[in-house]
């Protein structure tokens, strides 16, 4: 039981901070923050997302330019270009740090206004780091599972923020339900979404990528955005 409560606490707060602010900060600017903020939400990113740490800035650029390129061969993530899951994680991979050593050029209107911490993510994104986490993650389930079932879970703590975004981009492009008509196969996966903080509404993200609230319909729930207008109530930031 403690294990699992572990693993739930570790799954909101990694989902939290890939949400609000890698996507809806980073990626499309849907609020404003001050420079100290910035910097305690990328610290906040390193302690939840630990081994799988995401640069704000390269998570940013390639999500912009998914956009832009939705199901089509310069998509850095379509599960319309890769058989399987587990191939399109590993693509994504490779895109991902591609554009995070300059290995990969994007055109400058998809750099604008994003976050960047270069000093931070040196250490954070370093695989001196990552095998720290995963040692501290082996710790942790050691000391907490009572049953070697629980060990199965043990490469999604591993892997967390990576598992958490190709879930949503694989199934949303696959499975779901529209309520628009996008030019693309983006979907809702889930009409309640409790599990991916409203990322599960894909299909009205793509028709209004830049409304900070995913929800569309009576019945959909975007916990994201709700949490954003805590924030913004708070004075952390402020959105647009």
């Amino acid at each position: 039981m403690a294990l699992l409560l572990f693993f739930i606490i570790h799954w909101y707060a990694s989902l939290f901070f890939q949400s609000v602010f890698h996507h809806r900060y980073a990626a499309h600017n849907m609020f404003t923050m001050s420079r100290p903020w910035e910097r305690l939400f990328y610290i906040g990113c390193f302690i939840t997302q630990g081994s799988s740490y995401i640069s704000a800035y390269a998570y940013g650029l390639m999500h912009r330019l998914h956009h832009a390129h939705t199901d089509q061969p310069e998509d850095p993530h379509s599960p319309h270009n890769e058989p399987n899951p587990f191939l399109m994680m590993w693509v994504t991979r490779n895109s991902y740090f591609n554009l995070y050593i300059g290995k990969t050029q994007a055109a400058e209107k998809y750099k604008k206004n994003l976050p960047e911490w270069e000093a931070f993510d040196r250490i954070a994104h370093s695989g001196i780091a990552r095998l720290c986490w995963i040692a501290i993650y082996a710790l942790i389930y050691s000391l907490l599972a009572t049953a070697w079932w629980q060990w199965l879970l043990f490469p999604v703590t591993v892997a967390m923020g990576s598992f958490q975004g190709v879930v949503v981009n694989w199934w949303a492009h696959k499975f779901g339900y529209e309520n628009f008509k996008v030019s693309n196969t983006s979907k809702n996966i889930l009409p309640v979404d409790l599990i991916f903080w409203g990322e599960a509404y894909h299909n009205n993200h793509h028709k209004h990528p830049t409304r900070p609230n995913n929800a569309a319909r009576w019945f959909e729930w975007d916990m994201g955005f709700q949490s954003m207008r805590l924030l913004n109530y708070l004075r952390v930031i402020k959105l647009k």
